[in-house]
């Protein structure tokens, strides 16, 4: 009180009355005193002169540690540029993840911001504040399992994000209530007279889903208010572990229950550590009723998650990690430790909010190790998220999978009690389209990261081949030279940046061996044109690996020219982007004539002239009669070509052109595929599609 003075909220109270708030709210989950304290204190370092040594003199160093972390995570208070929101939220996750005490401080701050935002009187900010919440804050209360905080958090921020759609949710609820509040009583009077009756002691209630909850119900399945079947829900309290399977049992036993309706979360808890039993029954007067039977510390652990474990044990009061493995429980941190994991694979700080969201909000399947061991995945993971769950390593060799002892292809969604091994190869570089068979953040990020780094490697041997080719061309050898000029000049710690920057056509080869030698001339740089010097073929260093579109991270083949093993081929490097592969003979290369910086020599490599299919297309003009298309194709598949695909077009009264896109191992299969088709009467003409 003393330190903040005259301070006031946008509500016109004393700033002290808000702290005492926060540490009240605190209270309420019995956490211990250093927490309390600090909820008293959370504000005084940034709102006032108070500096962290004199909390740490007058209270604890403790309390002053707690005090400085929560006072850090209101300096990072993410705010609407997407960039800055994502790096906050990196060193957020990172500061609450080594003290979870921290997080409870800054839940209760913002539950009690969020009850008075109606103060705050510019709309853009209450929004901004509001969606914050509901992104970030919210998931974090779910991730440790304080379901009390998390709900009220998400009704406050519905209530200004979406007051319309709140409002029409209450109005239906209130009408409902009207309704069904006799038989809400009727159902629970009979519930509970059938666990007494087969002596299963038992409390029993009724609750009512909130508006919040129901929302994003009607948003996930595109469902009506009348579709839906548990907006009441019982929730049955019972003394012990066995007697929640005894009242299962008898609840089974008098009412039919609802197939894929029933869930087992006590021996396999969420991953915040709540355990319950849920079943869906057709009850009395034909009901379908939702029930959640659990014991009372299963229901205050549901509640108040990490805070329900906070107890005196060797004479000091705070959280018991013994006590909460010994509930059926694990460590409330896991969840913030597996966001942490996220940090460690690097990246761009834009993809850290989509993946901490993916990891926060998705509910879970569970599956097994072929040694038992169990995983908890989110709902419709696939098995490349299971390997990354299990280590990094062995996703990144994955190469196949077992779903319980039969081969299935990496897109198959997992299912509740799958037993999946992973197929192992080689570490190799991942396929581009491995982003699309994964849904966890973690498996998405490990991904880019190796996508990252086999662009960098990639784009490193260009710009190493590119500058030793601009030295042979100033007859000058590499043997003896330092490019450490260059480096000062652009600034670049390493020669495998420098690399990087010429492979992506940020630096040119020709100014790298200008620093290294000023005044001196590229002896052929005016010479002929680009295309007439590597005609040839024979200065070619960079080779290229065949089999579809995209041959590597940093180099794709032009759809104008179609390249195929076999096929004299040069690279256009496109200026922070990809090394685009065309044919020597391609028309597109006419307009970089003038350009010798962007040419790239490339070959083949041996691998891709023996082993590999690769993408091509052929124009064939051909006499419009029944079945001859139908010949075209069987002529193309006895010389061993592929159809991709076929497009008809100019067609006319007697002739038609179509486009054939096929498959083929080489430039030599190709011309065999063309000869073929031009020996048939019907077709008149067949030529490869250039430009």
């Amino acid at each position: 009180m003393r330190m903040h003075g005259s301070q006031t909220r946008a509500s016109g109270d004393p700033y002290y009355a808000h702290p005492i708030e926060v540490a009240g709210i605190l209270t309420e989950y019995r956490l211990d005193t250093a927490t309390i304290v600090t909820g008293l204190l959370h504000d005084v370092i940034e709102d006032t002169p108070v500096t962290r040594a004199e909390i740490s003199e007058l209270f604890s160093p403790e309390i002053a540690e707690l005090v400085e972390g929560v006072t850090k995570l209101s300096k990072l208070e993410l705010n609407s540029e997407h960039t800055k929101q994502a790096e906050n939220l990196r060193k957020f996750i990172l500061a609450i993840s080594r003290d979870v005490r921290v997080l409870m401080v800054k839940l209760a701050d913002r539950l009690h911001n969020m009850r008075t935002l109606q103060f705050i009187k510019s709309a853009a900010k209450r929004e901004r504040i509001a969606r914050e919440t509901l992104d970030i804050y919210a998931p974090l209360a779910r991730s440790i399992g304080c379901h009390r905080i998390c709900s009220e958090l998400e009704e406050l921020a519905f209530e200004h994000l979406n007051p319309d759609a709140r409002d029409a949710i209450v109005r239906r609820l209130e009408a409902l209530r009207a309704a069904q509040s006799s038989a809400v009583a009727v159902v629970s009077g009979e519930i509970s007279s059938q666990l007494e009756a087969a002596g299963v002691p038992a409390r029993v209630f009724g609750r009512e889903k909130h508006p919040y909850s129901i929302w994003r119900k009607l948003q996930r399945k595109s469902i009506g208010f009348s579709q839906l079947s548990d907006i009441y829900a019982f929730r049955v309290i019972v003394d012990s572990e066995d007697d929640c399977y005894r009242a299962l049992g008898v609840i089974h036993r008098e009412w039919p229950f609802v197939p894929e309706r029933f869930k087992d979360f006590i021996s396999t808890p969420k991953r915040n550590n709540y355990r319950s039993l849920h079943t869906t029954v057709v009850g009395p007067r034909g009901m379908r009723i939702e029930m959640q039977i659990r014991t009372e510390a299963m229901d205050r652990i549901a509640e108040e998650g990490v805070a329900a474990h906070w107890r005196y044990k060797d004479e000091s009061y705070g959280f018991d990690a013994e006590a909460a493995e010994a509930d059926g429980g694990r460590d409330p941190l896991n969840n913030l430790r597996q966001l942490v994991q996220l940090l460690e694979h690097g990246g761009d700080v834009d993809e850290l909010v989509e993946h901490a969201k993916l990891e926060m909000f998705l509910d879970q399947a569970f599956v097994f190790t072929p040694k038992g061991e169990l995983i908890s995945l989110p709902r419709g993971a696939m098995p490349l998220d299971f390997a990354y769950a299990v280590h990094t390593s062995i996703g990144d060799s994955a190469v196949g999978a077992k779903i319980n002892g039969e081969l299935k292809p990496l897109r198959t969604t997992l299912q509740n009690g799958d037993v999946v091994e992973i197929i192992r190869g080689a570490q190799g570089s991942a396929p581009q389209d491995w982003q699309s068979l994964t849904i966890t953040g973690r498996a998405r990020s490990a991904i880019r990261r190796r996508l990252r780094q086999a662009e960098r490697e990639e784009f490193a041997r260009i710009g190493k081949v590119s500058i030793e080719q601009a030295f042979q061309r100033a007859s000058r050898s590499m043997a003896d030279i330092s490019l450490r000029p260059a480096l000062e000049r652009w600034g670049l710690a390493s020669e495998e940046e420098l690399q990087d920057a010429v492979g992506r056509g940020r630096i040119q080869p020709a100014e790298v061996v200008e620093a290294v030698f000023p005044g001196l001339k590229d002896s052929e740089r005016a010479a002929a044109s680009a295309r007439r010097k590597i005609e040839d073929g024979k200065g070619a260093r960079l080779y290229v690996r065949g089999g579809g579109l995209t041959p590597g991270v940093s180099m794709h083949f032009a759809e104008c020219c179609s390249p195929v093993p076999g096929d004299r081929i040069v690279g256009i490097l496109q200026p922070d982007n990809a090394l685009t592969v065309h044919t020597i003979d391609c028309t597109r290369l006419a307009a970089f004539e003038d350009r010798e910086e962007l040419w790239r020599d490339l070959h083949w490599t041996a691998e891709a002239e023996r082993h590999t299919l690769s993408q091509t297309r052929l124009s064939a003009t051909i006499r419009d009669a029944p079945g001859v298309l139908g010949q075209a194709c069987t002529i193309i598949g006895d010389a061993g070509g592929n159809i991709v695909n076929l497009n008809m077009h100019h067609r006319q009264a007697d002739f038609f052109v179509v486009d054939i896109d096929l498959e083929v191992v080489d430039a030599r299969h190709l011309t065999h595929i063309a000869a073929a088709l031009r020996a048939c009467p019907s077709v008149e003409t067949v030529d490869r599609a250039r430009g």
